[in-house]
C-alpha cells in the first residue's frame, strides 16, 4: 500500500475512534452531573454497543492489515505517525485477546457500578455494591492477562496507567514515603493542633460558585474552552483541547473542599487544553498516564495553591467573597488552616501531608483484591484494619470508608498509586522549574502563567507522543522521591516549628 494512502486510513480510523470515545465521554458525563439517578438501564445498553463498535474496528482484518504495512514502513514515518502505529498496536493487541462478549458485558457491568457505588454510598450500604464490586475484580483478573500475560496480573493493571510501573518499585516507593510522612506525623501530634474552625462556618453556595469561577481566571482557564459542573466526586473530561470540563463539589460546611478541588481538576484541564493541535483526535491525544497527570493537578492544588505565597496573593478576593466567614481572620491563619496535618478519613479531603498514606491503603487492598488473597466482602474490615494502621483513626461506617471512592465501580484497579507518584513528581518538577523560573515570586504576584509556560514545555504539550518515562525525564531528570520526602519535612517543620 502507497504510505500516502495508508496515512490517510490511519487518519481516518482514529477519528473514528474518536468519535466513539466522544459519545461515551459525554454519556459518562451526564450520568454523573445532570441525568437522573435511575436511568442506568439504557445508558448501559448505549454504552455496550459502543464499546463492541470500538473492538470491532480496532481488531478488524483491514485495521490489522493497515497497521502491520505502516509498522513494515516505520523508517519512512515521522516520529507522530510512529507512535501512533506502536500505540494503536499495542491497543489492537491487547483487544484482539478479550472476547468480544466480554469486552461488551464489561462495558454495561462498570456503567450499572457507577449507578448501584453511588446509592450505596448514598445510603451507607456496602453490601448493596459488593457483588459488583467481585464482579469487576473478577473481570480486570482476567483482563490483565488479556493486557500482558508476562506479567502478574496486578502488574499488568498498574501498566496501563502508568507504562513502566510495577509492585516492586512502587512497595520501594511508598517504603520511602512512609520513612518520612510517619515520623513526621508523630512529631506535628505532640504539638498544639492548628486552628482551622474557620473554614467550617457556612459558606452559600452560590458564593462558592462565583469563587470557583475566580479561581479559574487566576489559573488562567479559558471558560469558553472548560467548563465547571458539580458532582458527587470531582473529576477531569477531556474531549479535545478545545473541550475540556472539570466538576467540584459544593460543602457548605467546608470552603476548602470546591477550592481545592478546582485547583486540583484545573491542573488536569490547564494539562488537556496544552496538548498539541496536530495530536488531535488521534491515539496520543490526552495525558501519557495517569501518574504524570496527577503531578499537574496536585502541582496547583497544593504546590501552588496551598503555599503561603498563593494564598497571600489571592486571600482578599477570598475575604471579599466571605467577609461574614473570613473578615477577621488572616492570611497566615487561613494559610497555616489549610495545611493542616491530621489524619482523618476521606482521601479527597485530606491533608498534603497525610494524603500519601490514604493511597497506600487503596493500594495494599488492590493487590490483595487483584492477587486472589481478598475478597470484596472482606474489604470493609481490611480498610478498617489499614486506617488503624496507617493513619490510626477509626473508620466509623462504609460511607466515608471503603465507599468514598468511585474508582473502583470505573473498574480502575491500579489507578490509585498515580496520584503518590504525580505528589512526587510535581515536586521534582518544582525543583527544576525553580532553575528557570522565579516561582516565588509569580506565586506571590498571583501571575501563573509563567508556571503553566514551564510545564507547558516540559509537559503538556506533548500528549502522548512520547512515553511516561521519557515525559517524566524531560520535566525531572531521574525520578527521585526525596525531592517530595525533603519538600514535605521543610513545609511541615517549618509550619509546626519541629
Amino acid at each position: 500500500m502507497e504510505k500516502q494512502h495508508a496515512l490517510q486510513q490511519l487518519e481516518q480510523l482514529q477519528k473514528k475512534l474518536y468519535a466513539i470515545h466522544y459519545a461515551c465521554s459525554a454519556m459518562n458525563l451526564d450520568a454523573d452531573t445532570v441525568a437522573p439517578k435511575n436511568t442506568s438501564e439504557g445508558r448501559g445498553v448505549a454504552l455496550g454497543v459502543l464499546a463492541g463498535e470500538e473492538q470491532q474496528l480496532m481488531i478488524c482484518p483491514e485495521t490489522r492489515a493497515l497497521l502491520d504495512e505502516l509498522d513494515r514502513q516505520k523508517d519512512e514515518l515521522d516520529l507522530l505517525h510512529r507512535r501512533e502505529v506502536e500505540e494503536l498496536r499495542r491497543r489492537c493487541d491487547q483487544l484482539t485477546r478479550i472476547p468480544a462478549e466480554e469486552y461488551i458485558a464489561y462495558s454495561e457491568l462498570v456503567n450499572k457500578a457507577g449507578d448501584v457505588w453511588h446509592k450505596a454510598k448514598e445510603k451507607d450500604d456496602f453490601a448493596m455494591f459488593c457483588p459488583l464490586l467481585q464482579e469487576l475484580v473478577e473481570y480486570n483478573r482476567k483482563f490483565a492477562a488479556y493486557y500482558d500475560s508476562t506479567r502478574a496480573p496486578y502488574d499488568a493493571l498498574l501498566n496501563e496507567y502508568e507504562r513502566g510501573v510495577d509492585t516492586k518499585m512502587l512497595d520501594e516507593f511508598f517504603a520511602t514515603l512512609r520513612q518520612t510522612i510517619v515520623p513526621l506525623l508523630q512529631k506535628i501530634a505532640r504539638k498544639p493542633q492548628i486552628d482551622d474552625s474557620f473554614l467550617h462556618n457556612y459558606y452559600p453556595v452560590d458564593k462558592q460558585k462565583a469563587f470557583a469561577d475566580d479561581l479559574m481566571q487566576v489559573m488562567g482557564l479559558d471558560r469558553g474552552h472548560c467548563g465547571l459542573g458539580e458532582t458527587e466526586h470531582p473529576f477531569t473530561l477531556e474531549f479535545n483541547n478545545k473541550d475540556v470540563r472539570i466538576t467540584t463539589n459544593y460543602d457548605t460546611r467546608n470552603v476548602a473542599s470546591s477550592m481545592y478541588s478546582v485547583l486540583h481538576e484545573g491542573g488536569h484541564a490547564l494539562y488537556e487544553l496544552g496538548i498539541r493541535d496536530d495530536l488531535q483526535y488521534t491515539c496520543l491525544a490526552g495525558g501519557v498516564s495517569m501518574g504524570v497527570h496527577e503531578s499537574q493537578s496536585r502541582f496547583y492544588e497544593n504546590l501552588v495553591g496551598r503555599s503561603r505565597g498563593f494564598i497571600e496573593a489571592i486571600y482578599p478576593t477570598v475575604q471579599q467573597f466571605f467577609p461574614e466567614q473570613l473578615g477577621g481572620v488572616s492570611a497566615e491563619q487561613f494559610y497555616r488552616a489549610v495545611n493542616k496535618a491530621q489524619p482523618s478519613l476521606v482521601r479527597t479531603e485530606s491533608d498534603e501531608l497525610t494524603y500519601c498514606l490514604h493511597v497506600m491503603v487503596r493500594y495494599e487492598i488492590e493487590k490483595q483484591l487483584i492477587g486472589g488473597t481478598l475478597e470484596a466482602t472482606d474489604v470493609p474490615a481490611e480498610w478498617a484494619k489499614l486506617y488503624k494502621e496507617y493513619l490510626g483513626i477509626d473508620v466509623p461506617n462504609d460511607r466515608d470508608g471503603c465507599l468514598q471512592d468511585s474508582h473502583w465501580s470505573g473498574g480502575a484497579f491500579g489507578y490509585f498509586p498515580s496520584y503518590a507518584l504525580g505528589n512526587a513528581y510535581g515536586a521534582q518538577m518544582l525543583h527544576n522549574m525553580e532553575q528557570d523560573v522565579d516561582v516565588e515570586d509569580s506565586i506571590a504576584k498571583g501571575e501563573l502563567a509563567p508556571i503553566t509556560a514551564w510545564l507547558h514545555e516540559k509537559v503538556h504539550q506533548y500528549g502522548g507522543l512520547y512515553v511516561p518515562a521519557d515525559v517524566v525525564k524531560n520535566a525531572c531528570g531521574t525520578f527521585d522521591p526525596h525531592y517530595y520526602t525533603d519538600y514535605l519535612t521543610r513545609k511541615f517543620s517549618e509550619l509546626y516549628g519541629l
